[in-house]
């Protein structure tokens, strides 16, 4: 609360010297009266609280009074706004499905760690669109770009690798020209495309630094992760009989080309031995890409001398009303 005319509050000490100086005059100097024969019998007859209503109208006449100066004063209240604009971000996140997603070398396996932690991205984003490109031999769009969190996880939590429903391989330049073109028509302030991958190119057309041109000409930045640990891991083959067996084998990823492909659109490249140093990634790449929020501070001023000029106009006519008519005086 405050005050558009504080110096009207001054005139808050003439109340409390007008009560005096109507008792002074009430003690002092109390009104003429005409003596008549058995006068003390009658006054006896005034019941004591009717004595004491004598004084009501000047006890109105000051709280009236009071409210008035308030009102005068004129009380506001001072009310915040924020107008909050945002500009987000466009996010593709690009998963590799190959068959070599199923090795074990993180818990429980690359391809659900991978989701895992990707769902876990998906839900720290706000006012981010998101959409989901799987790729192996070939590549495709699994969700366009969306502010529906819960659909998107939904669709993640399906991704499948080495089911067979498309080519095997990794096919980087195509997972990258997929996930450049659901970002062609993007107006967002940023455009941002995650590729997670654990192999070696293996698809001829297009070649991923030819699409990585194309992805920076259209201002995409592209983070790339390689996952799988150094050395061996127990990877799935096809056995003789049709299954599926594990064995040790060594993990290839062409890390000087995912380098490459992040140095050329403003991007970086991690490695991700462990579902743990992936949550880590995804963490660094969440706090670079954070949607700038310009937040403007707006105060608007409600008047609030209305109730205090109500209560002083309706007291003093109650005061009125009482000395005209229930307590008018003889004199009058």
């Amino acid at each position: 609360m405050t005050w558009q005319a504080p110096w009207m509050l001054f005139g808050l000490i003439l109340v409390p010297l007008l009560g005096v100086l109507y008792w002074w005059r009430e003690t002092r100097h109390p009104a003429p009266t005409v003596v008549f024969p058995g006068a003390s019998e009658i006054g006896a007859l005034v019941h004591p609280v009717k004595r004491w209503l004598r004084h009501l109208p000047v006890v109105l006449r000051l709280a009236g009074l009071s409210f008035l100066i308030i009102a005068l004063a004129r009380p506001q209240l001072a009310l915040e706004e924020e107008k909050i604009t945002t500009e987000g971000i466009d996010i593709v996140l690009t998963l590799d499905i190959s068959s070599s997603m199923l090795a074990r070398d993180l818990k429980p396996d690359r391809i659900t760690a991978a989701k895992n932690v990707a769902g876990e991205f998906v839900r720290g984003r706000q006012n981010d669109r998101i959409g989901l490109v799987m790729f192996a031999g070939e590549s495709y769009t699994w969700c366009p770009l969306t502010m529906d969190y819960d659909v998107l996880e939904e669709l993640l939590s399906r991704v499948e690798a080495g089911t067979g429903q498309i080519q095997d391989g990794t096919g980087i330049g195509k997972a990258i020209a997929t996930g450049t073109n659901r970002l062609r028509e993007s107006n967002a302030k940023s455009k941002v495309l995650i590729l997670l991958t654990d192999g070696v190119n293996n698809v001829d057309q297009p070649d991923p630094l030819t699409a990585t041109r194309a992805a920076q000409a259209l201002g995409v930045k592209i983070y790339t992760i390689g996952v799988g640990s150094r050395g061996t891991a127990p990877a799935p083959i096809q056995s003789p009989g049709g299954g599926i067996q594990f064995r040790n084998m060594q993990v290839e990823i062409d890390e000087a080309l995912l380098k490459q492909i992040a140095e050329m659109t403003g991007g970086m490249y991690f490695r991700a031995t462990s579902t743990e140093s992936l949550r880590d990634i995804y963490s660094q790449i969440d706090r670079l890409e954070k949607t700038e929020l310009d937040i403007e501070h707006m105060r608007r001023w409600e008047e609030r001398f209305m109730p205090y000029a109500l209560t002083a106009l309706i007291l003093l006519l109650i005061e009125r009303l009482l000395t005209a008519f229930w307590l008018r005086n003889l004199a009058s």
